[in-house]
């Protein structure tokens, strides 16, 4: 691909990305396997660029708008002022680019062409911007992130925009942690040991990796050193009853399977619930894949549902990985940033009390329910905590050192009463955790 057609490429992702709440993941996944024709340097070459964007637009409409040109804040737009700014291409560089020849994007027209010119040679970041913007997150987000972090605001924000590594949980129904990096090693895909969770393994540089027999036999699964940590606080054990509340794609459930020897034979019962068929459906190779066919899935109908009400009291584990404004996972999705507004966090909240009322009824006395979000903010995190507990007094935290003592070993990171994970302090993406007991 010529270097127009790949910024073209780009484009066309960036409408996407914008126009949707999927992923820039899954979308440029399923924009590459309809372009077979994208050579490997291609798709690195067009990813790249495709998340310098998306990490840096703030401070790009930040200088579109200091500009005074009218022109429509949108791909082509942030894409010129990304290559005046940051890779300080000049304007006829700019125009070679957008030359308007097959496949590559239209000629500039007036007002781009002026925009491009005035950027020229400027600073990506400058110091009349406010702090949110410097910093690539949203001002309505500023009192929640000082209230947390203090003087390590712009240390913690800034790991959050950077790109996150890939981590692999190894499947202990099929392996061990040492087999199974040799068995990467000899398809020649280097790892390193996770310093934190004792079944990850983190790549070293890119690879394919869903092409390798380690994959395809199950031996690994692709989930973050901080999202394996999660199921593991669970403490899930064979014999036990265990919930999987708000199960998505199903990372945690295979990671609880695991936990619980749950192969073949049913030695405890493991559910995987969701409110989307669709969710649940796309589960069932994964867990084919992992030698975990045993976990039952369940659709949840909402606070009626029949088999909840059956379910009443019956579960030693309930994991609540509730939806959240996704916070703690802008590495990977950097987009998320500008999905939520204040209103719809709100509503979010409302989401997370009623999903944690209702999951509370399935906890049997001494069993657990444990708390978890990929959310960064104390709205949704501590001080949902504290709503529950003041309206649900069979219910009282356990302290997270002798939690992570009991099912990880040694003591966990300094984060205080409840568990926080941040890129920044444990080389994680953002995660939050507290594990609440019912009254035996």
């Amino acid at each position: 691909m010529t270097p127009g057609a790949r910024l073209q490429a780009v484009i066309e992702l960036l409408d996407q990305v914008w126009s949707g709440r999927q992923p820039a993941d899954q979308l440029t996944d399923a924009y590459f396997k309809k372009r077979r024709y994208a050579g490997s340097s291609d798709r690195r070459n067009i990813n790249h660029v495709l998340y310098q964007i998306l990490r840096r637009r703030a401070r790009l409409d930040w200088w579109t708008e200091r500009s005074g040109i009218a022109v429509p804040q949108g791909p082509r737009a942030r894409i010129i002022a990304n290559l005046a700014l940051a890779d300080k291409a000049a304007p006829d560089e700019i125009s070679t680019l957008f030359s308007g020849q097959i496949h590559c994007p239209g000629a500039l027209d007036q007002q781009e062409l002026e925009l491009a010119e005035s950027l020229y040679g400027r600073p990506l970041t400058h110091a009349d911007m406010t702090r949110s913007t410097a910093l690539e997150y949203p001002e309505w987000m500023d009192a929640s992130f000082s209230a947390l972090w203090g003087d390590r605001l712009e240390l913690e924000i800034s790991a959050l925009n950077q790109p996150a590594p890939v981590d692999l949980r190894v499947n202990t129904l099929k392996t061990t942690r040492e087999i199974a990096k040799a068995e990467l090693a000899a398809q020649f895909i280097e790892t390193e040991e996770t310093a934190l969770s004792p079944l990850g393994l983190r790549l070293v540089g890119k690879a394919r990796l869903g092409g390798t027999q380690a994959f395809r036999d199950g031996l690994v699964e692709v989930q973050d050193e901080g999202s394996q940590i999660l199921a593991l606080l669970c403490g899930a054990e064979p014999h036990m009853t265990v919930v999987d509340y708000c199960a998505g794609a199903g990372g945690k459930s295979l990671a609880l399977a695991a936990s619980m020897a749950l192969r073949g034979r049913v030695e405890g019962q493991l559910y995987a619930c969701d409110i989307s068929q669709t969710r649940i459906n796309r589960m069932e190779p994964r867990l084919k894949r992992a030698g975990a066919q045993a976990v039952r899935r369940k659709i949840l109908t909402g606070k009626d549902d029949a088999w909840i009400k059956r379910a009443k009291a019956s579960a030693d584990r309930v994991l609540v990985d509730a939806p959240c404004t996704g916070t703690g996972a802008w590495r990977r999705d950097p987009q998320a940033k500008w999905r939520f507004t204040p209103d719809q966090l709100d509503d979010l909240l409302a989401q997370q009390q009623a999903i944690l009322s209702s999951a509370a009824t399935l906890v049997k006395p001494g069993g657990r329910l444990v708390y978890a979000t990929c959310s960064l903010l104390q709205e949704e995190n501590e001080q949902q905590l504290f709503r529950f507990l003041e309206n649900h007094s069979a219910f009282s935290p356990l302290p997270i050192d002798h939690i992570w003592s009991e099912t990880i070993g040694g003591p966990p990171p300094p984060t205080g009463p409840c568990l926080r994970l941040s890129p920044a302090s444990t080389g994680t993406d953002g995660f939050f955790c507290t594990v609440l007991q019912r009254t035996p």
